[in-house]
């Protein structure tokens, strides 16, 4: 008897009612990178994707799917988990983060069920998976390669040729789009959709165009995809899934949480044979909210296989379902050397943003999106004085603490209605969903990054950081610390009782607080320079940058050339972009920073992030051009 069908029977033997494997539907996702709803199935008058529309015709599309961040690696360590990244503790970009035992990717399941599960081949999940969650994870992975014929099989196809890189790369945009047709080729002069947010340049169309062609080479990928399990027999026992991990990848889309951002297609196929009543009819249109998060549960649940209580993703599909979401929720954190903390909830409607740090411009320097021609040409433009409003508002020195959208009348997302009174219910509504999903979910995006690699190595993981001893008291005090931090001088005694709270996660955003206030929080300034001393050196780098922004730069520069010089990995890095960010008050600790360039940097995993961001200070104070890796 072969090994899968003897362990279903031991499993039916102990009391759990699962099908027989053989009873199951196949399961195939084509996931594509970078690319927003910009299909012809979903309307847009430019798209040539034959495949796509025709998939769609047979299946069902959903109009309201959204990413739980505008980056690849946090949503995919969110797609395999089911779990929110700031919870797992996956959400800067670039990091890597240690999972309880009990906190799996979905896969894992499926194969103790009798599923073959084949990855083709992107992972990127910030964590190392753990043993069982592939038979087969690399490029030559297939539903070919399952053993039995009758084994029911999960087979992921990851397209990416569709990436930012695709874009911005000329080579790798001829190389994806070699095979196109001259029919198949787009006019930039043409393509209406062009967002008003980008500048109205030839460059810029340009990459707009190759977003469209890169995704028309992308479609013809999913359809001999398709024509495989044609060829197999297989395309009526197989739901179909397709959709992108985030927006399309040029700037103010790729790590934003506006739609741009964060809509994604997703098409489902189910064959009629396979279909629960009232789902899956061919042609139709769906707008029941969806996250990331729920595709691993859908799956779960359209395998018969029982989701876990721990799991944050809802199944659309299936059996059983769950009412449908109220909200979707979304967050940004580090994106590369950058942070910029910001948290997003969206209804069928209207979008709430708050900003963490409204203190930072929009258009941080940020290396990877800089080699772009559409931030190239933003950036000339803005210098030059002859940018549309639309773009150059992203350029503001400073960002609103809330933004409200109204995406139906709005879809660009351009008219902030945060401070019109017509629109405070839906602000008071949204603001309170954003705050309860923060303390339900544990943020872990409110800890600094040092704080948390910190605590990490002590308790073996991110997971349990705020979900041991006090963790529920220490998340409402750095969620409710944090929201102070931003929200006015009103908060100021209470910013200055948490300088000398016992967390130092609490401790931070106090002195975040009086950074965000200036002058205006003269009076925090005594509590401030007791911090310089702070056990903990993200602490002292905070405030030391509080400091400078109640006009002592002499007072704090000390304390950032130590933590610069003598700091953990991500401490260096708080140090390094706060001496960016005071711009002439760093002046007077040059040579510290030309030392910081020392190569010993690039042993570390986020040395690269601090000679990017000292390399950036430099340019500006010295008006060299030195190279930014």
């Amino acid at each position: 008897m072969p090994v899968v069908r003897a362990a279903l029977i031991l499993l039916l033997g102990l009391g759990c009612v699962l099908p027989v494997a053989a009873e199951r539907p196949n399961i195939l996702w084509l996931s594509a990178e970078d690319i927003s709803p910009h299909l012809g199935a979903f309307g847009d008058p430019h798209a040539i994707t034959p495949h796509l529309d025709r998939l769609a015709g047979e299946g069902v599309r959903y109009t309201h799917a959204f990413t739980t961040a505008g980056v690849c690696a946090p949503c995919r360590s969110g797609i395999i988990t089911g779990m929110y990244q700031t919870t797992l503790g996956t959400h800067h970009m670039r990091s890597r983060a240690q999972l309880p035992t009990f906190i799996k990717p979905f896969t894992v399941a499926l194969r103790e069920a009798g599923y073959y599960c084949s990855n083709n081949s992107k992972t990127d999940y910030q964590f190392d998976p753990p043993k069982g969650t592939w038979d087969q994870s690399n490029g030559q992975a297939h539903w070919r390669g399952r053993p039995d014929a009758q084994q029911p099989f999960f087979s992921v196809f990851n397209f990416g040729g569709c990436h930012e890189s695709g874009i911005a790369s000329t080579s790798k945009y001829r190389s994806v789009t070699e095979h196109l047709t001259r029919a198949e080729r787009q006019d930039p002069e043409a393509l209406s959709t062009f967002p008003p947010y980008y500048p109205e340049s030839s460059l810029a169309r340009e990459d707009w165009k190759r977003n469209y062609e890169l995704i028309t080479a992308m479609d013809a990928w999913a359809g001999d995809l398709i024509q495989q399990l044609k060829d197999d027999g297989l395309y009526d026992k197989t739901i179909i899934f397709f959709w992108s991990d985030h927006g399309v990848g040029l700037p103010r889309a790729k790590r934003w949480l506006y739609d741009s951002g964060t809509h994604i297609p997703l098409i489902v196929r189910i064959p009629e044979a396979l279909r629960e009543p009232g789902q899956g009819q061919p042609n139709t249109m769906v707008n029941r909210l969806v996250s990331s998060i729920d595709l691993g549960p859908t799956v779960m649940n359209l395998a018969g296989v029982p989701i876990p209580g721990h799991l944050q993703g809802r199944p659309f599909l299936g059996k059983n379902l769950p009412l449908p979401r109220d909200y979707v929720y979304g967050a940004r954190d580090r994106m590369d050397e950058r942070y910029d903390i910001i948290r997003m909830v969206r209804d069928q409607r209207f979008k709430y943003l708050r900003n963490y740090e409204p203190l930072k411009t929009f258009y941080q320097y940020m290396n990877t999106p800089e080699k772009g021609a559409t931030m190239r040409e933003l950036r000339r433009r803005h210098d030059a004085g002859a940018l549309r409003p639309a773009a150059d508002y992203f350029f503001s020195p400073n960002k609103p603490v809330e933004e409200l959208y109204d995406t139906e009348k709005d879809p660009h997302e351009l008219r902030n209605l945060a401070s019109d009174p017509r629109f405070a219910p839906q602000l008071k509504r949204l603001r309170e969903a954003h705050l309860s999903w923060v303390k339900e979910t544990r943020d872990l995006g409110l800890i600094a990054e040092p704080l948390l690699v910190e605590r990490e190595k002590r308790i073996g993981h991110r997971y349990g950081i705020l979900r041991q001893g006090d963790g529920d008291q220490l998340s409402r005090r750095v969620a409710r610390t944090a929201d102070l931090a931003s929200g006015g001088v009103e908060g100021l005694p209470e910013l200055m009782r948490a300088l000398d709270d016992d967390d130092a996660a609490v401790r931070y955003w106090g002195a975040i607080g009086v950074v965000n206030l200036g002058v205006a929080a003269e009076e925090a300034e005594g509590g401030i320079r007791g911090r310089l001393n702070d056990p903990s050196a993200v602490v002292r780098t905070a405030a030391a940058f509080a400091l400078c922004r109640l006009g002592d730069p002499e007072a704090a520069l000390p304390t950032l050339v130590a933590v610069l010089e003598n700091g953990a990995q991500w401490e260096r890095l708080h140090a390094a972009i706060v001496l960016d960010e005071i711009d002439e008050q760093a002046r007077s600790v040059l040579s510290a920073m030309h030392r910081a360039l020392q190569p010993r940097l690039e042993l570390y995993a986020g040395g690269k992030y601090t000679v990017r961001v000292i390399n950036r200070a430099l340019n500006q104070l010295e008006g060299t051009r030195r190279m930014v890796r």
